[in-house]
């Protein structure tokens, strides 16, 4: 569980950093494609080409353009409906999406992670409940569809990966970029704007660490995660990242938050987590568990 716990305090910081120095200000297709791009680069010297299966590469390729290319393109056009509380607020449904799409592959429901992953679907919307606009059905659904995306790519590589005992995943995770990598290729040629690339030192210095630190680091730090865990596990520390995000964004940035809230909903949170491990003590169970 260290891997998730690492890449959780790595991707608090970067969205602050987006929200403070990029959102609004960089074209988002770009910084997703200059973002992937990197994480292509870093995992290239470790590609593993011979003795490897080709469907095994086609299916990451695959999971790569659906975890982060069709995802990050659900995500930035939702905020074409929805202000920034609502979207934060419907992204708490992805440790659902995650017990719910396990089962269904499974053809079984599991109880216990399903509750497991609701008790932490309530502890985040306790921290990010701002209410909501009247006009928002069209913007919920662009957000599931985003959920469903970064959902279903960490239950897919936990199943791929569980055939693949002996692989070791740094020597084929490129496949996972160059997958993104052709989505956010094709996605920037389409709807880009060459107007609004980085302007300053800094926003190039920001998507560079985005680039090879949250993105390749971070991606294989937590899909690599997924497959050392329980389901319900993995579903519970998908919302940790919202009070770990705004804990950063409170300490360094000094933004307003509600700290009452912001510690009820972590509190149910690990909560959830605790539950989840005391039923199933043994997080490293086989790979489905």
């Amino acid at each position: 569980m260290i891997y998730l716990f690492a890449t959780t305090l790595l991707w608090a910081f970067s969205f602050s950093l987006i929200g403070v120095y990029l959102a609004g200000q960089v074209d988002a297709w770009f910084a997703v494609l200059m973002r992937v791009a990197l994480a292509v680069l870093i995992f290239l010297p470790f590609l593993k080409c011979r003795h490897v299966s080709k469907w095994l590469v086609i299916k990451l390729m695959g999971i790569g353009a659906i975890q982060l290319g069709v995802m990050y393109g659900f995500y930035y056009h939702s905020f074409l409906f929805l202000t920034v509380p609502e979207v934060l607020l419907f992204t708490v449904m992805t440790p659902l999406i995650v017990t719910l799409l396990n089962d269904a592959l499974d053809k079984r429901f599991n109880p216990l992670f399903f509750i497991a992953a609701t008790v932490a679907t309530l502890g985040a919307i306790t921290i990010r409940y701002d209410g909501l606009s009247g006009d928002f059905v069209i913007g919920f659904f662009i957000v599931q569809g985003a959920n469903l995306c970064f959902a279903s790519g960490q239950v897919f590589y936990k199943r791929i990966m569980a055939n693949e005992p002996n692989l070791s995943q740094h020597t084929v995770f490129g496949y996972f970029f160059i997958g993104a990598f052709l989505v956010a290729a094709v996605s920037f040629a389409l709807f880009g704007d060459v107007s609004k690339l980085p302007q300053t030192t800094l926003q190039w210095s920001i998507l560079t660490y985005l680039g090879i630190v949250a993105s390749g680091v971070g991606y294989f730090a937590w899909n690599k995660g997924a497959t050392q865990v329980n389901v319900g596990t993995l579903a519970v520390m998908n919302n940790l990242l919202i009070p770990a995000g705004i804990l950063v964004n409170v300490l360094i940035w000094n933004r307003d938050a509600d700290i009452v809230r912001l510690s009820i909903g972590s509190g149910i949170i690990l909560l959830a987590l605790l539950i989840n491990q005391k039923i199933f003590p043994n997080s490293r169970m086989k790979a489905l568990s």
